[in-house]
């Protein structure tokens, strides 16, 4: 297998540290806009697997270029979601398979936003899925943690622990803390913003998929592993347009532990339209001067993959799942905790960040293996759940099953 992984920012370098422990890719193409970006995460692991490219992600003609140059038969998108839609689309250009974390953007409703949904995630993507099924391309969408590992999760519950499913909800949850910072993010500000502060999805059957006001229904939900009870609130994510797709459940939720006060400062940032993404004009030393006012606050916080050394804590990912075994109630969660002074011993990779990294790695190797396989535009839970499991442990980064 020959990679081009777009993306050498936190998610990206930890891409890169995971998959060189592994044999099953033959070459890797880092590449990032900022070729030092690239360089660096290439020249301390002394690969010769992997070389570094400087690449606009946006621009879909020197993509698919640079997949033809080195041959790539899969592109990895470890960028942010605005480049999911040239880099989903060069990758079908030069013929190569493609893997994303996060699927293409959202907009909602022009009239009712927090009642129906309007453009939802992935619909750009799921409207080509036919094309790419014909051509026998694979494009497998959300294999990130949460989407991905979290989506793995529902389809092994469905497949091995129940006869029929009533609830599935994601359930995120730390009590990760950042030294020497009132407020420091975890993950992409820029990725942070777009799915707290848009319309949350929920899907029912009957009903199909819903909107509701952002920060809604929230529930205390008890982490495993010592992080304990975390309040969580809907929040829009893939999970929600992907399970209902694959597996039959009536109803399908992603809530996200993101406490009062990072609630209270995103709500801030809305109020003062500095979640906008369109440019505003400001004075500049040679005159005025257009940005976005999102990129901005993303500027002006640290680089969460710089936050490592600083962090304490665990953070986990799961699906709660909820329904009926053999004639009988059951409740389970399905989960996934890293601990960040495991992580940054053994990785030099932040916890999110590297809890984010390890799952598109170990996709690549089963489809590398033959062991997952498909056509078209598919999420994590269209392929058999237990050789993903079975080969997360084998990296040494086992789940677990709590019943509830």
């Amino acid at each position: 297998m020959r990679v081009l992984l777009v993306g050498a920012g936190g998610v990206g370098t930890a891409v890169t540290r995971i998959a060189a422990r592994r044999p099953f890719f033959e070459a890797m193409v880092v590449a990032d806009f900022d070729p030092t970006r690239a360089e660096a995460a290439v020249a301390h692991l002394g690969d010769p697997r992997l070389s570094a490219e400087r690449v606009d992600a946006g621009d879909e003609a020197a993509v698919t270029a640079l997949l033809r140059r080195h041959s790539c038969d899969i592109l990895l998108n470890a960028t942010d979601p605005r480049f999911v839609m040239p880099l989903f689309r060069a990758a079908r250009a030069a013929g190569a398979d493609y893997v994303d974390m996060a699927m293409s953007l959202s907009r909602p409703h022009p009239e009712r936003p927090y009642q129906e949904c309007g453009v939802k995630l992935g619909d750009e993507q799921f409207a080509e899925a036919d094309e790419w099924a014909k051509e026998g391309a694979l494009a497998l969408v959300g294999m990130g943690v949460e989407p991905g590992l979290s989506d793995v999760f529902a389809r092994y519950a469905a497949d091995e622990l129940f006869d029929e499913i009533e609830e599935i909800g994601v359930r995120d949850g730390a009590n990760l803390t950042v030294d020497g910072y009132d407020f420091a993010p975890s993950f992409s500000i820029w990725t942070t913003i777009e799915e707290c502060l848009n319309p949350p999805v929920v899907y029912e059957a009957g009903r199909g998929w819903f909107t509701t006001e952002p920060f809604s229904e929230p529930e205390v939900f008890d982490f495993p592993e010592g992080i304990g009870p975390v309040e969580c609130v809907n929040v829009e994510h893939e999970e929600v347009l992907l399970v209902p797709r694959w597996v039959d459940a009536r109803r399908v939720t992603f809530k996200y532990g993101l406490g009062e006060e990072f609630i209270s400062t995103l709500r801030t940032l809305h109020l003062l339209g500095l979640d906008r993404t369109e440019p505003v004009t400001v004075k500049g030393p040679d005159g005025p001067v257009q940005v976005s006012p999102r990129d901005v606050v993303a500027a002006c916080l640290p680089d969460p993959a710089t936050l490592g050394e600083r962090m304490r804590g665990k953070t986990c990912a799961g699906t709660w799942v909820r329904g009926v075994k053999d004639g009988a109630p059951r409740e389970v969660y399905l989960y996934h905790v890293v601990d960040n002074e495991w992580s940054m011993a053994e990785y030099g990779s932040q916890a999110v960040v590297w809890q984010t990294a390890v799952n598109p790695v170990v996709a690549l190797e089963l489809l590398a293996g033959g062991a997952w396989s498909g056509a078209g535009v598919l999420g994590p839970e269209a392929f058999p759940a237990r050789p993903f499991l079975d080969l997360l442990t084998e990296y040494g980064s086992p789940w677990g099953l709590r019943e509830q």
